[in-house]
């Protein structure tokens, strides 16, 4: 299909592609590029209401490892990520963005399941330290490393 997350088999049959790690880590670069530049362009807008939505959504992911849940885990971490996205007011860039994620999604959730994940992402405490101090370069560093450290592991 078009967006890259599910293919049509002879048979007519539809599954998720397995993905190289040739494709993983071309998908982790668009990633690494993509993220920061969105949390750049949403931190002029990143008001208290949202830092707050955030830290609620990160509690949520929280409680997701401690549940050891991957599929609550993956949707609270992409929407934590996606909420802070959207204030960015970059419709195309978040548009190519979600089409990478859903090439990721079965993937990360395969992933997932077998690290047995004990504690959420650390880089999203820094994520909001980064937004509360209006901290654009440590923004960026932050969504970079917290983006590229999970990808690190779907591509070994």
């Amino acid at each position: 299909m078009a967006e890259g997350a599910l293919t049509l088999s002879s048979s007519g049959r539809l599954t998720t592609p397995e993905l190289s790690p040739d494709r993983i880590e071309e998908l982790a670069a668009i990633r690494a590029l993509l993220e920061p530049e969105l949390a750049s362009r949403a931190l002029p807008r990143a008001h208290f209401a949202l830092i707050d939505r955030l830290a609620t959504i990160n509690a949520a992911n929280a409680d997701a490892v401690a549940r050891q849940d991957a599929v609550a885990y993956i949707r609270t971490n992409l929407e934590f990520h996606r909420t802070l996205y959207l204030r960015a007011q970059a419709p195309a860039m978040l548009a190519i963005l979600e089409t990478v994620w859903l090439q990721l999604g079965p993937t990360m959730r395969a992933l997932y399941s077998r690290l047995r994940r004990n504690e959420p992402p650390h880089h999203h405490r820094m994520i909001l330290a980064a937004l509360r101090a209006g901290d654009e370069p440590g923004l960026r560093l932050a969504v970079r490393t917290d983006v590229t450290q999970g990808l690190r592991h779907l591509a070994s």
